[in-house]
């Protein structure tokens, strides 16, 4: 089911889409594409596909991505307006992508990002961080549990790190584009991460709520998809954390370095209540949007991309090895993270799929926002999806969760979060524009030097 008529009046009288859908696909939905088709035109394919879900299917007010989108529009908890923060970061990456690729006009994404920039400065804010969700019709912080209903600041670096690639992009364009690009500074330098340290203390918070104050207490210490927290942190012009938060809070002053290996793999450090086998793949995946890991090193870690070229690569043998014996999986399906899931009674649910929490269903954006790491690994799973599973392939890319073993089981649903990283780590592996982009930054350079990162690439030292 497509969006409701409403809806799509709404986006075509707001910003003139009737005529700007995205060009698309060489087949119809629901038809396995040729098996001749070549790797670049398969990786076009996937891109094209999962922008659609923050171009063709946005919310409609906001136009930012919302939480969910399902086509059999079954909403249980009633939020089809509910726009997630993170997800919106990641699509905001998204878009870039469409840009430069010339899957949308690039008029018409300055005037859409313009909209978005304009609807973030009137959302509600908490210390300058944005909430985990937003109500897209009002800008109302909607709680993501009951005190859970203040800034989350973890969701609010992955939307940063997309303004600021946005802020880059349009940085030397024409009027329209920096005046876009000095919406995102200002948005950026609104953002008071020191407040996060709760006083003083060497770690960052997760969460403060003016109601409820610091009883979540969710101290952000690694390893898992936080990384980037600390690095916009560090890079803040306005509200910045010293080195010795990074170190002290983050890397647990040194206490998460790993000597475990699996299938021969380092892990190098320690992943959270993941030490075996690495947690869900998109702890390999969310911080790396923009941040490149390329030969980035800091005092402590040698080599993050050899970090989570590993984490990948111990999940795809893990898949490979199959020790619960799931019908399907191999080589050319594999992926755990997390994302919807089958129940037991074959409803749908939500699960952080992992080698230690396996229950025989495959997310197809872990190994599709893999490509930087195993290129030939995630091009097998493309290639099969596409070629052989049209079943689960529907209006906006690959559906969130699916399984052979169940029968072909899937979910006719998505996650922004999950369909948001896809083009952007796809690209990053075709070109490295979002890692250009994000590495380029000023503040970033400066930040990542306050830390004692290293990256050759980039000329920090």
């Amino acid at each position: 089911m497509k969006l409701g008529l409403i809806s799509i009046l709404t986006v075509s009288l707001l910003f003139s889409c009737k005529n700007s859908q995205i060009k698309n696909t060489e087949t119809a939905q629901n038809e396995a594409v040729k098996s001749n088709i070549t790797d670049e035109q398969l990786m076009d394919r996937v891109q094209k596909d999962a922008l659609k879900y923050f171009w063709d299917y946005a919310e409609p007010k906001s136009m930012l991505g919302r939480e969910r989108y399902h086509e059999d529009n079954i909403y249980p908890d009633n939020d089809k307006h509910v726009i997630t923060t993170g997800g919106s970061g990641f699509g905001l990456a998204t878009l870039l992508v469409g840009v430069e690729r010339g899957f949308v006009p690039r008029k018409e994404a300055v005037k859409r990002l313009t909209h978005m920039m304009d609807f973030l400065a009137k959302a509600d804010r908490h210390k300058g961080a944005w909430s985990h969700w937003i109500n897209g019709e009002t800008g109302k912080t909607v709680p993501f549990g009951k005190k859970d209903n203040g800034g989350d600041l973890v969701e609010t670096a992955f939307l940063t790190s997309g303004i600021l690639m946005v802020r880059e992009y349009f940085k030397n364009g024409n009027a329209e584009e920096k005046a876009l690009a000095s919406k995102c500074d200002e948005l950026w330098k609104g953002i008071q991460w020191n407040w996060y340290t709760k006083g003083g203390e060497k770690v960052l918070y997760w969460h403060w709520s003016p109601e409820y104050q610091w009883e979540m207490n969710f101290r952000l210490e690694g390893y898992n998809e936080c990384l980037i927290t600390y690095i916009l942190a560090a890079s803040s012009p306005t509200h910045p954390i010293d080195a010795e938060t990074y170190y002290k809070g983050w890397a647990r002053n040194g206490n998460y370095l790993s000597d475990k290996t699996k299938y021969g793999l380092p892990l190098y450090v320690k992943h959270n209540y993941a030490e075996e086998y690495g947690g869900p793949l998109f702890w390999s995946q969310y911080s790396y949007i923009g941040l490149d890991p390329t030969g980035l090193s800091d005092k402590l870690v040698k080599n993050y991309f050899d970090l989570n070229k590993n984490q990948v690569l111990i999940d795809y043998k893990y898949c490979v090895e199959n020790p619960k014996q799931w019908k399907g999986y191999g080589p050319n399906y594999w992926g755990l993270t997390a994302g919807y899931t089958r129940n037991e009674d074959g409803s749908t649910g939500y699960t952080a799929h992992m080698p230690t929490n396996d229950n025989g269903v495959i997310t197809p954006t872990a190994s599709l926002s893999s490509f930087p790491y195993t290129p030939k690994e995630s091009m097998d799973f493309l290639r099969f999806l596409y070629t052989q599973k049209p079943e689960f392939i529907g209006s906006a890319g690959p559906y969130d969760a699916t399984s052979v073993n169940y029968n072909n089981w899937f979910t006719p649903r998505y996650l922004a979060i999950d369909q948001g990283t896809i083009a952007p780590m796809i690209e990053n592996y075709r070109t490295g524009f979002l890692w250009k982009l994000f590495m380029n930054a000023p503040e970033i350079q400066q930040g990542l030097k306050k830390l004692s990162f290293q990256s050759e690439k980039y000329g920090i030292k």
